[in-house]
């Protein structure tokens, strides 16, 4: 059975950082593309970054880049979002996502085939 578990989400305050893992099982990340997407009280769920295990290619939403970045643990089987100087509107629930096809990565939540439970972010002013 395919399943993503994230956790390491929080309360932090504004300038901080946490770091975010989504741990497979039932499947391992190299065939696969991952994105991490979030989603606000009310909001669209939106993508925020993602990496293809082809080549290893990462990619960021403009409203993240710069602060928050993807990696990868094949050993562990888990991929993590480590977030950067955070900002109250980086509050919302995380999830990630794995999409059977690894050649490309999407912010398209409809790209992905497995999804996991979310992890709440919230950051205080």
């Amino acid at each position: 059975e395919v399943q993503l578990v994230e956790s390491g989400g929080g309360l932090v305050q504004a300038g901080g950082s946490l770091r975010l893992s989504c741990a497979a099982s039932g499947f391992t990340f190299d065939d696969y593309a991952i994105g991490w997407f979030r989603q606000a009280p009310g909001k669209e769920r939106e993508g925020v970054s993602c990496f293809t295990s082809s080549d290893g290619t990462t990619y960021y939403a403009d409203s993240v880049k710069g602060r928050f970045t993807i990696s990868s643990d094949n050993a562990k089987n888990t991929v993590y979002l480590h977030m950067n100087s955070l900002k109250p509107e980086d509050a919302a629930v995380y999830y990630c996502a794995a999409s059977e096809d690894g050649s490309s990565c999407s912010y398209h939540v409809l790209w992905y085939d497995y999804w996991g439970q979310g992890t709440q972010v919230t950051v205080s002013s």
